[in-house]
């Protein structure tokens, strides 16, 4: 079994809970009630998607280099 390392974005949902979701890997989302449950649920669907990318031979994407800066703007 290999170890990857993925950057991961949590946020609060305007609902309610957190939404997750990993840039280098399209589509990899999850959510959870708590921030902590958020983290593991995105953790689950990291690796349930690289286990799918291994299945069908394809390649495993590296991580991406995020930013993060906030701007000031005047409306």
């Amino acid at each position: 079994m290999e170890n990857y390392r993925y950057t991961v974005i949590i946020e609060p949902d305007e609902e309610g809970g957190y939404s997750a979701s990993c840039p280098a890997l399209e589509g990899c989302v999850s959510q959870g009630d708590t921030y902590d449950e958020a983290l593991e649920n995105i953790r689950e669907a990291i690796a349930a998607y690289i286990e799918s990318l291994k299945k069908h031979n394809e390649p495993i994407p590296g991580d991406v280099d995020v930013k993060v800066q906030s701007v000031q703007v005047a409306a």
